[in-house]
């Protein structure tokens, strides 16, 4: 079965367990879903980015996105849905093994869809809650400090506050270092264009491949200027690509 005929499949067999998740926004999803489940795909995939736009974000609200966008050929959309629903539930494994079964689908390298480390330290941090975990910690240090100062079990007080701050720190330092990745995008355009300018009638400098993620080093207006995972630098139309790390753009009017 291909890509197209399995998410087809997938967006029938999602709908019993997304109702649940829907939130604020539940009626305007049931509706989306129940347009997916009748081949209505574009009506749906709007219903979904109006909702996300609202704020009613959610891994399930991207998932079924994804489904629908795979459904009508948009495997680019598609990997970016899933990528979304990963930056909002890091520990989601079912989307995991679905944005690996689409990289392979569309033959991108595994650091084609992972150009920031950073990025995967933030993920991480944000999967276990390392920020609780050192502020656990850190207040474990502070109260055997406190122990071993009114001489309670001295030694043993001290080497367990001891420890505790180290592992405090090595814990912060997770989220710490996550905080300093560059904003990344999904290619959702076959073919699109990475231009020398941030205009529609600059020179083409090269093509950015469906699906792949891009740095963003900046923006201007409705284009971003990106790097490709071959080092090319230049500006793509926000209409061709889609921010990771926040909610879609409205479309654009024309």
């Amino acid at each position: 079965m291909g890509v197209s005929g399995r998410g087809a499949l997938l967006a029938c067999l999602l709908l019993a367990a997304a109702g649940a998740a829907a939130g604020p926004g539940e009626d305007r999803f049931r509706e989306a879903n129940d347009l997916v489940r009748s081949g209505d795909y574009p009506k749906a995939i709007g219903i979904y980015g109006e909702l996300a736009r609202s704020g009613a974000e959610s891994a399930t609200l991207y998932w079924n996105w994804a489904q629908a966008a795979t459904a009508r050929g948009a495997h680019g959309e598609s990997l970016w849905a899933l990528l979304r629903a990963r930056e909002l539930d890091p520990g989601d494994r079912a989307v995991a093994r679905d944005v690996e079964r689409l990289r392979e689908a569309l033959n991108l390298d595994k650091a084609e869809v992972a150009p920031e480390p950073l990025a995967v330290a933030s993920r991480f941090a944000r999967r276990y809650r390392l920020d609780l975990v050192a502020l656990v910690l850190l207040a474990l240090s502070l109260a055997a400090h406190g122990a071993g100062r009114l001489r309670i079990a001295p030694r043993a007080s001290l080497r367990i506050a001891s420890v505790a701050l180290v592992l405090a720190i090595a814990a912060a330092a997770v989220p710490l270092a996550g905080s300093f990745a560059r904003p990344t995008a999904a290619v959702v355009r076959r073919g699109a264009p990475l231009l020398d300018a941030a205009s529609p009638s600059a020179d083409a400098t090269g093509t950015l491949r469906e699906g792949e993620v891009v740095p963003v080093l900046e923006t201007s207006g409705d284009w971003l200027r990106v790097e490709d995972n071959a080092g090319a630098r230049g500006w793509v139309h926000q209409a061709d690509v889609r921010r990771l790390d926040k909610a879609p753009e409205p479309p654009p009017r024309g």
